[in-house]
């Protein structure tokens, strides 16, 4: 007991001797990085021009090959797409296994293999070595391109690109590359249902015959295999690969702008804004700025206690998230900082990314946070050491960059020894505040005017275009004369009025499933049921009924709120722009917008609870053609047909956050004024 006590009471002193010691008021400092044991990649060449590099790795009995290809970045133009295609074509089958043969042989043995149109990839157990390789070698040397695998490729592009049509995220990135690069440039141009539509097996096989030629090839190994080993199984496999000429190209380099330019799209249902702010930077790997350029971005915008988000988020409150990268590329990289704010911040979130990307430029970083950055950037680069694919990247990479041979070895090394006036430096290299290209996908009826303070705001449409400026012909045109055309349109107020309820069933096809959407409309006693019904089981329903709404889906059921309900309320007519103005609904004419290639009127509904409806009439026929809803998404409407005197549309194209594709649904039944009762709604 007594030797007990002396022992806690020397380390208790000890400890008191310690604390006194340590001045918590700095930062502790990082002691000397170690130099990564790296396994160092053996090398060697073909006759027909592939260079190997073989990383041995024993610990586990695994084996991977990684191909890839050298070329330079295509323009695609009027096959725009195409590229996307070529790895999905290449494994849909050869001369000697269909697609589901070849599927079927790499199941069986717990394989990996895929191709892109710059690399194929494949992995196995040692034990499975030979059959694996087999299987790389037949896709790599007799691919079928079969006509029907194209076709179901284009299929779920074009399916992919109209859902990306309404998805903010996808708009901000085609708005940013489209104003950064131009789309005369690799990575500016954009796919289209033309472009894609364009693409043929042909075009497949010419791209195919042109790039996958060994003297522009790289094989990395890594796993189970020694050089001697290596050499035997690549000239048994690959040695007859015949080498080729490959084409190259240049392409100008793109350059900051003179002063900030501001693109916008308007997404009129956005209650939130995404904002990008970006500019091109000239980095490559293993260039002087590199490993700064981490150090710089994971200070300013790389995690959860970056700049940025300190700043948006814990601070301000604009944003889930706010943060930044910087890029790069053999060809071109870039600077970008993004975030998504609401609507009604949007400018002052400019402004604080403005005030973060100046005060990082003219005063820098400090000790403290550099410390942060190469501690958490440490942490990542040992982590990803435990990936045998970024052993084959690291002797990729030290091959097509001419790094020096100890590049990685010496990584953190090199990280740790940058001071903070070597950070400072590199901030101001790589970031010019001032020459930026800001973009922004929003409510444009709300953030325009606001986003004019930063340069000339110049409207984009959903697909990077200019937009067209229609401007109004009519300067007598309001609200309520673009609603009396529609009714006018469709036959006359008077017919509309006159139907008081609906029932109607359409018919759409969601991923192969077919579905159902009832719907009944009284409008008279402002009623309204719906359900959507999957393989005859009702997966969703709402009703609403005396002043109540009620939804239910998986088996539970939600009471609306009165703020939901008077939402709801305002799609819940079968004509609705014969009641608005008796249901005191106010309307505000918002110009002429080009929707997917026509001219509308673009008018906002507003109830007085503040809810608001978009619908948009084309000019020419005054006819609804779109309808947005900030909360359940957009609708397109086609198809109009005569019925009971009124035109009504028979396509409904919907988009909603709530559906992973675009929903094209068409009425196959319709009752106009049938009569109701309360089972209509249960």
């Amino acid at each position: 007991m007594k030797k007990i006590a002396i022992s806690f009471i020397l380390s208790f002193l000890v400890a008191v001797v310690s604390y006194a010691q340590l001045d918590r008021s700095q930062f502790p400092k990082s002691g000397p990085a170690p130099e990564i044991k790296i396994g160092e990649a053996e090398t060697f060449t073909l006759d027909n021009g592939l260079k190997v590099f073989v990383v041995k790795n024993d610990k586990l009995p695994r084996v991977s090959f990684t191909l890839v290809l050298e070329r330079d970045p295509l323009l695609e133009g009027d096959k725009a797409g195409l590229t996307g295609f070529v790895g999905e074509m290449m494994t849909a089958g050869t001369t000697n296994r269909t697609k589901d043969q070849l599927d079927e042989e790499v199941d069986f043995i717990g394989a990996s293999l895929s191709a892109s149109s710059t690399s194929i990839f494949a992995s196995s157990l040692k034990k499975h070595q030979a059959k694996v390789l087999e299987l790389m070698a037949d896709v790599l040397y007799n691919p079928v391109f079969p006509q029907e695998e194209l076709d179901k490729l284009k299929k779920q592009s074009l399916t992919g690109l109209a859902s990306s049509k309404d998805d903010p995220g996808a708009i901000s990135a085609r708005l940013t590359s489209a104003v950064m690069y131009g789309k005369d440039h690799p990575y500016g141009e954009i796919e289209t249902e033309e472009t894609i539509n364009n693409i043929t097996v042909a075009d497949i096989k010419n791209y195919y015959e042109t790039f996958f030629k060994p003297n522009i090839a790289y094989l990395a190994i890594v796993g189970d295999m020694d050089k001697a080993e290596a050499e035997k199984v690549v000239k048994q496999y690959f040695a007859t690969w015949k080498p080729g000429d490959v084409p190259t190209f240049t392409y100008e380099t793109p350059k900051r702008p003179e002063t900030t330019v501001v693109g916008l799209v308007d997404r009129s249902s956005s209650v939130q804004t995404n904002i990008n702010i970006v500019q091109p930077v000239e980095l490559k790997i293993g260039d002087e700025d590199y490993i700064s350029s981490r150090l710089v971005n994971q200070i300013l915008g790389g995690g959860s206690s970056s700049r940025l988000f300190m700043n948006l988020r814990e601070d301000k409150g604009y944003t889930y998230g706010a943060y930044s990268s910087i890029s790069s590329d053999k060809l071109i990289g870039q600077f970008s900082a993004n975030a998504a704010v609401r609507t009604e911040v949007t400018d002052s979130a400019v402004v604080q990314f403005i005030y973060e990307l100046d005060r990082l430029v003219k005063s820098g970083v400090t000790e403290e946070e550099l410390e942060k950055a190469k501690s958490n950037l440490a942490g990542s680069f040992g982590r990803s050491l435990e990936s045998p694919s970024t052993i084959a990247n690291f002797a990729l990479n030290t091959e097509r960059y001419n790094l020096p041979k100890d590049y990685y070895a010496t990584y953190l090394q090199k990280m740790n020894s940058y001071t903070v006036e070597d950070i400072n430096k590199a901030a101001v290299d790589l970031i010019q505040p001032d020459k930026m290209y800001i973009t922004a996908v929003g409510n444009g009826s709300e953030i325009k005017d606001k986003l004019a303070q930063f340069g000339e705001v110049k409207m984009y449409t959903n697909m990077g275009d200019p937009a067209k400026e229609i401007q109004m012909t009519d300067a007598s045109m309001t609200a309520s004369k673009v609603i009396a055309n529609y009714l006018s349109a469709i036959g006359g107020e008077e017919a509309a009025k006159a139907i008081k309820a609906a029932k109607l069933v359409m018919a759409a096809d969601v991923m192969g499933n077919a579905v159902e959407i009832a719907m009944t409309f009284d409008d008279a006693n402002m009623r309204f049921g719906q359900k959507t019904i999957v393989m005859g089981n009702v997966m969703q329903s709402s009703t609403m009924m005396d002043g109540k709404g009620v939804v239910s889906a998986g088996g539970q059921t939600i009471d609306m709120t009165d703020e939901q309900y008077e939402e709801a309320k305002m799609n819940a007519l079968f004509i609705p722009e014969a009641h608005y103005e008796v249901l005191g609904y106010s309307m505000e004419l918002d110009g002429i917008k080009d929707v997917d290639g026509t001219p509308a009127y673009k008018v906002i509904i507003s109830n007085p609870s503040g809810a608001k409806v978009i619908n948009y009439y084309a000019v020419d026929s005054g006819l609804k053609i779109k309808n947005e809803n900030e909360k359940s998404g957009d609708t397109f409407y086609s198809d109009y047909e005569e019925k009971n005197g009124v035109l009504i549309p028979m396509s409904w194209t919907m988009k909603s956050p709530m559906l992973p594709v675009p929903l094209e649904a068409k009425i196959k039944t319709l009752e106009i004024n049938p009569t109701l009762t309360e089972a209509d709604f249960k």
